[in-house]
């Protein structure tokens, strides 16, 4: 393979990397396992592809746009300065933006073929992942950024809000805060040489931890809670329970010696191990049970 070919793959691997594949492919899912859970067992290919599409392109979009946007922060931070827009290897910065911004343009453009609800939850989720970034409303933006692709997905199939749909973006609004605040407790010096002192970062790290202990028992309540709005079966009941006592085992490790270590291992679980198996589990019990 000659140098030039060997460049251009590692080019195309950068701008991919902006586009946070992983937590994107974790959000994708959910909104189609959402669309999944909408039908009842009766797949309508048009609406469902459609919504896939969308996600699909809209949510790396949006991780993408939080890249370029927080670009300078991220230079400042070890865990975050070695990402393709802080270190340089897409320079200047402004060279991913045609492709951050036709992909959102396609999801947005995609989710109007679908229905209203679909380009209004888009345009939120849009809304909300450029101002969201590193700020005081993080988490609060990060919910509505996170409950975006599972309201996609649901109501390109079910245009409608009922108690199921409800308890799984509670679900996720619960989850996200548990999320987000259990790397900031990991990386807390790291973020305030950066010059953030927002919450949590203004907080003792005592007084974080015990936040996210409490958050990780209302997140498994809510997981229950999910069973029976939901009407999940024993399947989803049993995951979900091993699912949070995990967590709040977790959780109650970092209680106890509030470390960085152990808020990391909060925030690693907390990610697919947790979520992706969640909504695997939904998907498997809505549609095989």
């Amino acid at each position: 393979m000659s140098a030039v070919a060997i460049s251009r793959g590692k080019s195309i691997l950068n701008y991919i990397e902006v586009l946070k594949p992983r937590e994107s492919g974790l959000h994708t899912l959910m909104g189609v396992v959402a669309a999944l859970i909408a039908t009842g067992g009766v797949v309508p290919l048009y609406p469902f592809i459609l919504s896939i599409a969308a996600i699909a392109c809209g949510i790396p979009g949006c991780n993408g746009l939080t890249n370029y946007l927080d670009r300078n922060i991220d230079a400042k931070m070890q865990r975050t300065c070695l990402r393709a827009l802080p270190s340089r290897r897409i320079y200047p910065p402004e060279k991913s933006l045609p492709f951050i911004v036709a992909l959102i343009v396609l999801g947005l453009t995609l989710a109007w073929f679908i229905n209203i609800w679909c380009l209004i939850f888009g345009l939120v989720g849009v809304i909300a992942a450029a101002l969201w970034r590193k700020t005081s409303l993080e988490v609060f933006l990060g919910i509505l950024a996170g409950c975006a692709p599972v309201l996609i997905g649901w109501f390109a199939i079910k245009p409608v809000f009922d108690l199921q749909i409800l308890s799984i973006c509670l679900l996720v609004a619960i989850w996200i805060p548990l999320h987000v605040w259990s790397v900031m407790v990991a990386y807390r010096e790291d973020y305030r040489s950066a010059g953030l002192h927002y919450f949590p970062l203004n907080w003792q790290v005592k007084d974080s931890v015990k936040l996210l202990f409490g958050l990780s028992f209302l997140l498994y309540l809510v997981s229950v809670f999910v069973f029976f709005a939901g009407g999940f079966h024993l399947p989803y009941l049993i995951v979900a329970n091993i699912l949070g006592i995990l967590m709040i085992s977790a959780c109650g490790r970092l209680l106890s010696s509030q470390s960085s270590k152990s808020a990391w291992q909060v925030y690693k679980l907390t990610a697919f191990p947790y979520l992706g198996i969640i909504f695997i589990t939904m998907c498997f019990d809505a549609w095989l049970l």
